[in-house]
């Protein structure tokens, strides 16, 4: 059985791994937080976690919101055993496996209610333009009206503002360079060559190589996400938060 100390190490490198990518990661971490907690109307809100991975996100909701209920789905049966084994025993914290291109995921999520927000942070990027749109719209039938959507993520404007793009590049490696003048963490590959090589998770979960081998390119524009969620409904659409090309995009349901 996979034990907490266990999880808490890995999801600890997970985090590590993740913030080489995104050296801001924290702080749009919190003001993501701030918007669920000023949008919701009510300390107890119910949050769905869009690709959730091992619960980081879930975790920093519930620290904040104790009264929260937030139901957290990804498709990756190794990131929720580890999520489950570090943050399971957490009151208002639910792990869902379902693989959101499949029609139909918001009928496994057992709301009771419409949700007050969903979330998501460096997920939705990998879901190809058509399979993204299928999110979005079916994602706005479980939203209550006024509910909020909130994702994370690398968002480039190369496609609609070139020029503004590439210095939205630029600000971000230069934040890299300076968070991380000693020397990177490890990237994303070698965290999961090195969970494969960990015998305390033998027979808990294979890592799914599509995971594992994703690079994260399908839906890389914001012109994208946002004409996607005008599509499925939305209505006002803009960021709440940006640092280069690292961005907190929200869209509220009419």
């Amino acid at each position: 059985m996979l034990t907490f100390d266990v999880a808490t190490r890995w999801i600890d490198r997970w985090d590590r791994q993740q913030e080489g990518y995104l050296p801001d990661r924290e702080e749009r971490f919190t003001a993501l937080i701030d918007a669920v907690e000023a949008g919701a109307g009510r300390p107890d809100p119910l949050v769905i976690d869009l690709g959730c991975g091992p619960g980081s996100l879930s975790a920093r909701l519930l620290d904040r919101l104790p009264q929260a209920r937030v139901v957290a789905v990804d498709a990756d049966p190794l990131l929720l055993s580890l999520g489950e084994a570090a943050y399971g025993h957490r009151d208002g914290l639910r792990f869902v496996h379902r693989d959101l291109r499949e029609p139909g995921w918001t009928e496994a999520l057992g709301l009771g209610r419409p949700a007050d927000a969903a979330v998501s942070t460096t997920a939705l990027h990998w879901l190809p333009e058509p399979d993204l749109r299928a999110v979005y719209a079916e994602l706005a039938t479980v939203l209550r009206p006024g509910g909020l959507f909130l994702n994370g993520d690398h968002m480039s404007s190369e496609d609609t503002t070139p020029a503004l793009a590439r210095l939205e590049r630029a600000l971000h490696e230069s934040e890299e360079r300076r968070r991380f003048a000693a020397g990177r963490p490890e990237d994303w590959r070698q965290w999961w060559d090195a969970i494969a090589a960990d015998p305390d998770l033998a027979g808990i979960a294979s890592p799914n190589p599509a995971t594992a081998a994703h690079h994260g390119s399908e839906s890389l524009h914001l012109s994208t996400h946002v004409e996607a969620l005008r599509a499925a409904g939305f209505a006002e659409i803009g960021m709440l938060w940006q640092r280069g090309d690292n961005r907190l995009l929200c869209a509220v349901r009419p």
